[in-house]
């Protein structure tokens, strides 16, 4: 496989469509390839890349294939009734042999080095999760997956998750099974064991229900670990207006109860990367110097917020004035 040339540093990749496969119910996977044959930039478990499904639309999905590939990036898309344009694109309209758009990988829920891993995957949420099993397979690290899903037809990859080497770490709970096989969440959290983390991903509900019960049982915040696919909470109700001051210049720009801090900024000329809206992706986070940031993403973590040095100007506000690091 060829390389790119020493000191190339590449932002966006043109691929093809190598493959598209029915993984489950209203589940496709894609694999995205170079065309020429070249060496794809490398990424972590639990990493994700930018898909530009269409001109103006751009969404984030979780790699889930073996990190230590480099001649593919594969992703899994759920397209059902709350599917927004993205999914539905790619489900009913791209094909093997186009070519799309795709960012450099990113990576906003990387693993952290633990003597043991506890992994759960509440539907699609499960493709961050598959990385990171790989990842733990080569490494030789102690974990335990856990795949929760409607019924056997709704779990993708369960052929993948087959192989040998996932042997005795992977448990399937359906919400249509008996009821011995169903997640019994109490006694997976029973040890908060400060060697042991947790990693969990799915519906909002999901994740808000696992990480709460992880709370009740002890566990500690740096143990907890989430990625959200959408932000289901974000309540523009009683948004008021607020002030961002550029600290290079001294500008000062009013933001309306009505529109973000992001539209603003780009409308007086400044370069704002804009891509899930909804301060999931971490696109946009923008450095702040001063003032207190009305935090709505759910990107950063609570002690990232609590530092208040920087926010997500698509979907969070201000209690006052922002000087923002621009």
């Amino acid at each position: 496989m060829n390389r790119l040339p020493e000191g190339i540093i590449v932002n966006e990749l043109q691929l093809t469509i190598i493959r598209k496969t029915e993984e489950a119910n209203d589940i496709f996977s894609f694999e995205f390839g170079c065309p020429f044959g070249i060496e794809l930039p490398p990424f972590e478990a639990g990493a994700h890349i930018d898909v530009h499904v269409r001109p103006g639309l751009i969404r984030q999905y979780s790699l889930c294939n073996d990190p230590a590939e480099r001649h593919r990036y594969v992703i899994a898309v759920l397209c059902d009734a709350d599917s927004r344009g993205g999914a539905l694109t790619l489900h009913r309209e791209l094909e093997e042999g186009d070519t799309i758009t795709v960012g450099t990988p990113r990576n906003l829920f990387p693993l952290v080095p633990a003597a043991r891993t506890l992994l759960i995957g509440g539907g699609i949420g499960i493709t961050p999760l598959l990385g990171m099993a790989e990842w733990l397979n080569h490494a030789g690290g102690a974990y335990q997956m856990h795949y929760c899903a409607r019924s056997p037809g709704h779990a993708a990859f369960r052929a993948r998750l087959a192989d040998p080497v996932f042997d005795g770490r992977v448990h399937f709970h359906f919400d249509d099974g008996l009821s011995e096989q169903k997640m019994a969440l109490p006694a997976l959290l029973a040890d908060a064991d400060p060697d042991l983390h947790l990693y969990v991903c799915g519906p909002t509900g999901f994740i808000d229900y696992v990480v709460d019960a992880a709370r009740d049982h002890g566990w500690q915040p740096a143990n907890i670990h989430r990625e959200y696919f959408t932000n289901q909470d974000l309540d523009k109700t009683g948004d008021g207006s607020f002030e961002i001051e550029i600290a290079s210049t001294g500008a000062v720009l009013a933001v309306a109860a009505d529109e973000s801090a992001s539209s603003v900024l780009i409308r007086h000329g400044y370069t704002i990367p804009i891509s899930c809206e909804q301060g999931v992706c971490g696109s946009c986070l923008t450095g702040v110097l001063a003032g207190e940031p009305d935090h709505r993403d759910l990107c950063l973590s609570d002690d990232e917020r609590a530092c208040n040095n920087q926010f997500t100007p698509c979907c969070s506000r201000a209690k006052g004035t922002l000087v923002l690091d621009l």
